[in-house]
């Protein structure tokens, strides 16, 4: 970084640990929002031949490679080549002769990016990067990382189905340090101001008019969510619209879970798709304990970040039988939650262990996450009288 885009640390918003990490992933983490924002701006007004399936059958589009890229590279100008990033994407499908076109699409996308690190506080390349440089900043994240003591987790676009339908999806970063999450941050540029259009039944992309119109609220729409372990506090700040310019602490706010402990008002989260969560034992399970909200079904970690602000008070997930938690789909999410004031752990009250590779190896049945200790009580225990009866 030179000297007219020098890092400046405000203590009001973070303490000392941690506090060059916090900024430079944050900060990170905006400029993958403006990236994410113009990919699915295209993908919605055309059709797109840049979407692909991977092995598993998911979706992943030029937005999941290009901030891989982008992160990746800020995290290597700030702490060497040698930076330890553990992340979703590989360069497999990009590196085939056949892929040309989505290399270069991918390339593009990169440098329009990199063009505006200024704007963010940060310095770009002094050239476009090319080819070979992509792919080596996206090649540079190794799942053989997720086993160092001190590594980054990064989730380029979380909840890619969700990014393609016009709908909501989040970049997650963290920073694993012991096998705990010490940094987290959550960028969700769909993420509305009012609560009720989380929850809208005909997809996200019919409000979007009402969102950028040129009302206030509706231009603050998406957000930067963040914390480090131990701080006690997390912040929320709002992404840069038109040509405005990064200047931290960027107008943030701190954010805290609802005090809402009554499960008769509580409002819980749980996965849009079926096949990554039992809809049923949750259902069962919200009857048990008297929910009587619907359930808000949210793609990607914006659960967490739901929770984390307030708007929601608990997420449960009991994946199917054979399905394993990957460690950069959790990270940021739970230490934001945790800082906020919730309580995030498996099924049987044990805290999220990252420290086994690139899955949450040795989880009990399923993750919970409360706005508070006595609603989590209460969950755990209908878990514990549920459970057998379930066919997971």
């Amino acid at each position: 970084m030179d000297e007219d885009c020098k890092l400046e640390v405000n203590s009001a918003y973070i303490s000392d640990g941690y506090s060059k990490e916090v900024e430079i992933a944050v900060r990170a983490v905006h400029m993958a929002c403006l990236l994410c924002q113009r990919v699915q701006e295209n993908l919605l007004s055309e059709s797109s031949e840049h979407v692909h399936s991977k092995e598993d059958d998911s979706p992943v589009t030029i937005a999941d490679w290009s901030v891989q890229a982008i992160v990746s590279w800020v995290l290597s100008e700030a702490y060497g080549s040698n930076v330890s990033i553990v992340a979703e994407e590989d360069v497999e499908a990009l590196s085939n002769a056949s892929a040309a076109g989505l290399l270069e699409a991918v390339v593009r996308t990169v440098n329009e990016c990199l063009a505006d690190a200024p704007r963010f506080g940060l310095k770009g390349p002094d050239t476009d990067l090319d080819a070979k440089a992509v792919l080596e900043a996206i090649s540079r994240c190794s799942l053989a990382g997720a086993r160092g003591s001190k590594f980054w987790v990064l989730d380029p676009v979380d909840g890619t189905l969700g990014f393609v339908r016009g709908d909501q999806y989040a970049i997650a970063l963290a920073l694993i340090e012991d096998g705990e999450p010490v940094l987290g941050v959550l960028g969700c540029p769909n993420y509305p101001m009012k609560k009720e259009w989380l929850s809208y039944q005909n997809g996200y992309r019919r409000i979007l008019s009402r969102l950028t119109s040129s009302t206030s609220e509706s231009s603050d729409r998406g957000s930067v969510l963040y914390a480090r372990k131990g701080g006690g506090k997390a912040w929320m700040q709002p992404l840069l619209h038109g040509e405005n310019k990064f200047v931290w602490p960027n107008s943030a706010r701190e954010i805290r879970v609802s005090s809402i402990d009554n499960p008769a008002l509580a409002t819980f989260c749980e996965p849009v798709e079926k096949a990554n969560s039992s809809h049923s034992f949750t259902a069962g399970l919200a009857h048990s304990v008297g929910l009587r909200n619907q359930p808000l079904r949210v793609y990607s970690m914006v659960k967490y970040a739901a929770i984390a602000r307030g708007d929601a008070e608990i997420y449960m997930k009991f994946a199917r039988a054979g399905y394993k938690e990957k460690i950069w789909d959790h990270a940021a999410g739970v230490l934001i939650i945790e800082e906020a004031g919730g309580v995030v752990t498996d099924a049987g009250g044990q805290p999220l262990d990252f420290s086994k590779g690139e899955y949450l190896e040795g989880l009990d049945r399923g993750i919970i996450a409360c706005a508070g200790a006595k609603l989590h009580e209460t969950i755990i225990g209908a878990v514990d009288a549920s459970w057998n009866s379930s066919s997971l």
